[in-house]
């Protein structure tokens, strides 16, 4: 199951990044070889209807072209050179490559959900990985297609989960997560930080897990930590799995 085991648990930011292109199979395989059991990616749709992994809507940032994902084929993304031997690969490999790694999935485009739904099903990894994404109505869409998967908040459900936690109505807290198993959020919304005793509180008492992003100083990590945060989505994987290893 994509939670388990039992938290706190470390997120690996489009794999290990640091000495590798990010959401490449080198820094999955980077992530997976420190340890990381969980590692957080990004789909957009290929213009063949593949999902690909991708974080961006371009491709400038990453290799320096303007084309978006959905210009080219699959085909001709896996040509895309992003350095270090890397090219660009899509979810179906991703999840062929690394079959015991659990793969957290934000979904960044309508067009990348039913690819997205079909590499899910056609790898039998729906119990190794979390769907979400910034859109209620994209994470609603894979959700359905994908029964029983796990899932965290959208924007607009994480906003109305936040402020319910903060007035102390349960009932609205309830209501706001319902369905839904973590909040992968910023530690700070709206001037409210989820990681105070009596939100998060409030937020495990309801059921789901908290995840922060992005974290990658070492104090900051074992102060969200020690407050019971159960997860941290890191550039630095190799820094939190060594700060919960030896407890420093």
């Amino acid at each position: 199951m994509y939670l388990s085991p039992a938290p706190p648990r470390v997120l690996a930011h489009r794999g290990f990044a640091l000495d590798a292109p990010e959401n490449s199979m080198l820094a999955f395989l980077r992530a997976v070889a420190l340890g990381c059991s969980h590692l957080e990616t990004d789909v957009h749709a290929s213009g063949d209807g593949i999902a690909v992994i991708c974080h961006d809507d371009d491709l400038m940032r990453i290799a320096g072209r303007p084309e978006r994902p959905d210009q080219l084929s699959m085909a001709r993304l896996a040509e895309v050179p992003l350095g270090h031997d890397q090219t660009m690969c899509s979810l179906s490999d991703a999840l062929d490559a690394f079959p015991d790694a659990r793969f957290n999935i934000d979904i960044k485009s309508a067009d990348a959900v039913l690819p997205t739904v079909q590499a899910i099903r056609d790898a039998k990894a729906r119990d190794r990985v979390l769907v979400t994404s910034f859109s209620e109505r994209r994470r609603r869409a894979a959700v359905e297609l994908l029964p029983g998967v796990a899932t965290s908040a959208s924007a607009p459900r994480f906003v109305a989960a936040l402020l319910a936690a903060a007035s102390g109505s349960d009932w609205a807290l309830r209501g706001a997560l319902r369905g839904l198993d973590a909040l992968q959020v910023p530690e700070k919304t709206l001037g409210l930080a989820v990681s105070a005793p009596r939100i998060l509180d409030a937020f495990h008492r309801a059921g789901v897990e908290v995840h922060i992003w992005t974290v990658n100083d070492v104090d900051d990590m074992a102060r969200l930590f020690d407050a019971g945060v159960d997860g941290l989505v890191t550039d630095r994987p190799d820094l939190a799995l060594r700060l919960l290893a030896t407890g420093d």
